[in-house]
């Protein structure tokens, strides 16, 4: 278990949200797969959604503002940053698009969305209010953050250069993969968007949530309205799962890997 209740460092994945047509029906949705409390936000918030497990944030759900154009579903994941807009202009100098120049939420922080050179998208966070998430590697939070592309190279070229990490080869014969590392400590991974994948899915950074027990998971989200696109599998970091919600926004989930026979 990890709880935190100040900013994590730079360079850190810090917080995860989801934008979709219908925050209810999403709400209903996690909310049956990961037991999820959530706090609606004020109107001037456009009801922006807070989820929780036992008392602590781990991820937002919300709509886009009227007016203003729907982004694809996707949970986006956000790098902490000190200074975001420091770090968009770094960002835009390595070859990244400014998608949402840097803005302030209210009291909350001060946020930016950007996609990488490779095209994956995701959101820089500076902390106000809101430092991002309150617990992680727990069931019901987030327990993983990773870029999927088909430039390897040239992805990890740009976040070295804008967030400094160095990167653990962890490649196999069927795809590369590699840790981003800050500190000695790895925080998120970088890797090919898995063989078989179709040539319209674009990069793009994936969420994995954690879950007390992958197969049952993985029913629940079918019961409740998505779709299992990779059926629970083994790992060496546990049983995981490739799902869609009912948005068609992809995540992962991870349970802990099978018990041996006669334990448990």
């Amino acid at each position: 278990m990890t709880t935190r209740d100040t900013p994590w460092p730079e360079g850190t994945p810090a917080w995860v949200d989801l934008m979709v047509p219908d925050r209810r029906r999403a709400q209903d949705f996690y909310g049956a797969l990961f037991g999820w409390d959530f706090a609606e936000g004020a109107p001037e918030t456009g009801y922006y959604t807070q989820a929780s497990v036992d008392g602590r944030v781990v991820a937002g759900i919300g709509e886009p503002q009227p007016g203003q154009p729907a982004p694809p579903p996707a949970w986006t994941t956000y790098i902490a940053v000190d200074d975001v807009d420091r770090v968009t202009e770094k960002a835009r100098e390595a070859g990244a698009a400014v998608l949402m120049e840097p803005m302030d939420v209210m009291e909350f922080g001060r946020m930016a969305v950007l996609a990488d050179p490779t095209g994956a998208v995701f959101g820089l966070w500076q902390s106000g209010s809101h430092t991002g998430m309150r617990l992680a590697n727990e069931p019901g939070s987030v327990t993983w953050n990773e870029v999927l592309t088909r430039d390897v190279d040239g992805a990890q070229d740009f976040y070295r250069t804008v967030f400094g990490y160095s990167y653990g080869d962890m490649s196999s014969e069927q795809m590369r993969y590699a840790t981003m590392d800050l500190d000695g400590s790895s925080c998120a991974g970088i890797g090919d968007v898995p063989p078989g994948v179709s040539a319209d899915v674009p990069a793009h950074w994936q969420t994995y949530f954690a879950v007390p027990d992958a197969d049952a998971a993985a029913a629940t989200v079918r019961s409740h309205g998505g779709q299992v696109l990779h059926e629970p599998m083994d790992t060496p970091y546990g049983r995981m799962v490739i799902a869609a919600g009912p948005f068609g926004e992809v995540f992962g989930l991870m349970g802990p890997p099978p018990q041996p026979a006669g334990e448990g």
